[in-house]
């Protein structure tokens, strides 16, 4: 099927300047490229919801092209996140390999809140599944396995309360979500104290408490409970 007149060529034709294999390779490339850059930076400001026309729109470039790339919203997704995937699955590495369990716990929950407020893409990824994104799902699997080793390390110190359960990271990662969502650049350092609460619930009576930090100032409390009575931009 011929796709929609952009503005912009597809991928061009064979130029009789050039051999056509390799031209149509870097074409590809710098559309590929292009998609992917464009999909991080709508995602990023704009979460998920962001669908596959606008994307194409912001990377300049056809439907068809898109969809020769990208077949599914989940096979973009995919690209646009697997690097980020990688370091969601090093950071519980890291909190493994930290001495101290309870510090590698309250560390992991840090760095994982962290990684939400940096991408609100990322944010909905990590509270959503993808089942036919193998990669992706492949990545959580491995996270999730590796994280029931940091709670486990960390019951044993007596630190980390006992009915604490695997279940309450994506609960505290739905609430983060939605704080990262909410407060937005009116108050973005709001989730560090967020994430300071739910540590400090987690804690049992001996264990070291992680510093609460400041809550967010009044004005700028008030700038993100503004914003969020404001309706959406339209991305369809």
């Amino acid at each position: 099927m011929a796709s929609m007149n952009t503005g912009e060529p597809d991928e061009p034709a064979h130029s009789p300047d050039r051999p056509s294999g390799h031209g149509l390779r870097a074409d590809a490339e710098r559309n590929r490229d292009s998609i992917l850059a464009a999909a991080r930076r709508l995602y990023a400001s704009e979460g998920l919801g962001v669908s596959m026309a606008a994307v194409a729109r912001e990377a300049g470039v056809g439907k068809a092209t898109l969809s020769r790339r990208f077949p599914t919203r989940e096979d973009l997704i995919t690209a646009v996140f697997a690097d980020r995937m990688d370091a969601y699955v090093a950071a519980v590495a890291t909190a493994l390999a930290d001495p101290d369990p309870w510090h590698g716990f309250t560390g992991y929950i840090y760095a994982v809140c962290a990684m939400q407020a940096a991408d609100r893409g990322f944010a909905d990824v990590l509270t959503m599944t993808f089942p036919t994104a193998k990669a992706l799902e492949a990545h959580r699997t491995q996270a999730y396995s590796d994280f029931l080793k940091v709670i486990d390390r960390a019951k044993k110190t007596g630190h980390l309360r006992d009915d604490f359960t695997d279940r309450d990271l994506p609960i505290l990662l739905m609430a983060n979500a939605g704080v990262v969502a909410a407060t937005g650049d009116a108050a973005p350092d709001t989730w560090r104290r967020l994430a300071g609460h739910m540590l400090r619930s987690y804690a049992a009576p001996d264990a070291p408490l992680p510093p609460l930090p400041d809550a967010p100032e009044p004005r700028a409390l008030y700038r993100a409970m503004i914003r969020i009575t404001r309706p959406a931009p339209a991305t369809s």
